[in-house]
């Protein structure tokens, strides 16, 4: 008997079922016990599909044993963000509007680790249709940290993060529209990518943003990234943004090393433009030390301020993701968690004007980036962290400030999170590791060198399933006070009805307040353009359409 299955590396348990070492239905039964004993605690789930886990294993294991071994993620337990369509199973996007509702489809990723015979053990919590914060109005809890559970994962592949972490399952697939990987990762003390916009399919994804939302591997180890990812990217002709770019061996480039590589560190984005504590700083300083001992060249670089793409982002996402769930927040708002409302109803006070000029502004950025690439095979910078308490959570934030991770959501490549360290308390930090668009080798590459050079892989956290817990989660926090004129909400009122919506007290009040934040926003986005100037979202036909 192996010990302590459930804290195997994909990499570890791969080997030793394909030798027959190790069983599947071993390795799914004791990942299903523990979830069992730890998951009430953490609220990683959402659904877990024991029952089907088991089938599952047991038919991977008849396959190994009769000579039938279709690769690394043959007999491993994984878990899905409840955003993911799981044909006859509950996806429930952690909302209560979709609270019954079962696909008959497949998303394409998970027909993919279907047919790579990998094992499903449930759905994850997430934030409401993969945006808004921990909120605790729906009919789910929030997921909790592992490290410490009165602290944030990250969102909003929260369950993701928090199960990787706490040996609940030994890979998970998340989403990153403007960090939901890479947040949760950091978080939580475990690898996220974001993968190159494109590079994995979205096909049976609920949706967050058409031009943003990026479907990616979340896992303990650099090496099990590589493995889930080689087996999950590629084109899918059913996701019109799927890229025909052709797949390498993610796996086989890990290990040469970071000697010569020119490395840029976007020192500005967490000294000047984002609020990071001294920990965080001290922590990243370290971790450049240890690229440089490797042979990296390692030199200060810029790109633009990190609220200059929060703009974009924001403007274009929030826009999306309006459109997207505009019939049900007419239909039935109140069934919606404060906290979505409190990000999505925002998109109410962009105009069409401000969304073509974000995205203009997008390509330029995009643009831009491309005498950087030519001067750095990389750029690092610091990830989110330490945690925050869950009890400090305020919506407001979300319009209040720039995001570390949201930059490189506007600019597309790849860009993953990955452990340098902890906080005096315990709590994980991370830094973010950068590439250009399709060069995920070389950003797994550096990450496995930084591995392989520190320790903080052997640490886990620790989690007693006999201690005593609370479930009381922390209070719904009270809408933020808007300091605007009676004429800017007699105007939003109007905005409201003609929208067709019926807002509440709280509701209407917590819109208010982010009025002069999108005011701001959208100020810093009119700018004079010349008429060619032309946005993301153009597109080329082929001669078939």
């Amino acid at each position: 008997m192996i010990g302590e299955p459930h804290f195997l590396t994909i990499a570890e348990a791969s080997k030793l079922i394909e030798r027959r070492a190790l069983s599947p239905v071993e390795l799914t039964k004791s990942i299903l016990d523990r979830i069992a004993a730890i998951d009430p605690r953490l609220n990683a789930y959402l659904l877990v599909t024991a029952e089907q886990a088991m089938d599952q294993a047991r038919a991977a294991e008849a396959e190994i044993m009769a000579g039938h071994w279709r690769g690394p993620m043959h007999g491993i337990p994984y878990a899905l963000k409840d955003i993911y369509c799981t044909k006859g199973i509950r996806t429930t996007s952690h909302s209560r509007t979709r609270a019954d509702y079962v696909p008959d489809f497949d998303a394409t990723t998970v027909t993919k680790l279907h047919n790579a015979g990998a094992v499903p053990l449930g759905k994850l919590s997430t934030h409401e249709f993969a945006h808004g914060g921990p909120s605790f109005d729906l009919p789910w809890p929030p997921a909790r940290n592992p490290w410490n559970r009165d602290y944030f994962t990250g969102g909003s592949s929260s369950g993701s993060g928090a199960a990787i972490a706490a040996g609940l399952a030994m890979a998970a697939l998340g989403s990153d529209t403007g960090g939901s990987i890479r947040n949760p990762a950091a978080l939580c003390g475990l690898i996220g990518l974001k993968p190159t916009y494109g590079l994995i399919s979205r096909s049976g994804v609920y949706t967050n943003s058409f031009s943003y939302d990026t479907a990616g591997p979340m896992t303990w180890t650099v090496e099990d990234c590589a493995i889930l990812l080689s087996v999950i990217a590629g084109h899918d002709p059913k996701d019109p943004a799927s890229s025909r770019h052709d797949v390498p061996d993610y796996r086989s480039g890990l290990h040469g090393g970071v000697k010569g590589l020119r490395i840029g560190v976007l020192r500005h984005m967490y000294e000047t433009d984002v609020d990071s504590p001294n920990v965080a700083k001290a922590a990243m300083e370290a971790a450049l030390e240890v690229f440089r001992s490797l042979g990296a060249s390692i030199e200060d670089a810029r790109i633009r301020p990190a609220m200059d793409y929060y703009d974009v982002k924001v403007v274009g996402a929030e826009s999306e993701l309006y459109a997207v769930h505009e019939p049900l927040l007419r239909q039935r708002l109140s069934d919606f968690g404060e906290d979505f409302l409190g990000r999505s109803l925002g998109a109410l006070l962009f105009s069409g004007i401000d969304y073509v000029q974000a995205s203009r502004e997008r390509r330029a950025m995009i643009a831009e980036m491309t005498q950087v690439y030519e001067r750095y095979d990389l750029l690092l910078t610091l990830g989110p962290g330490p945690a925050p308490r869950l009890d400090a959570h305020q919506t407001i934030n979300f319009w209040r400030r720039a995001s570390l991770t949201t930059p490189f959501n506007v600019l597309g490549g790849p860009a993953l999170s990955q452990c340098i360290g902890f906080s005096p308390e315990g709590l994980p930090l991370a830094m973010q590791i950068v590439g250009r668009p399709f060069d995920e080798i070389t950003v797994l590459r550096a990450a496995q060198a930084y591995e392989n050079a520190t320790s903080w892989r052997a640490r886990r956290p620790v989690l007693d399933p006999g201690a005593p817990f609370s479930t009381d989660l922390p209070p719904i926090p009270a809408p933020a006070k808007a300091d605007i004129s009676q004429a800017e909400r007699d105007r939003i009122a109007s905005i409201c009805r003609r929208a067709g919506l019926s807002l509440n007290e709280r509701h209407f009040e917590q819109l208010c307040a982010t009025a002069p934040h999108i005011e701001a926003m959208t100020a810093r986005l009119n700018r004079t353009r010349s008429f060619y100037e032309e946005p993301s979202s153009v597109f080329v036909l082929t001669p078939n359409g």
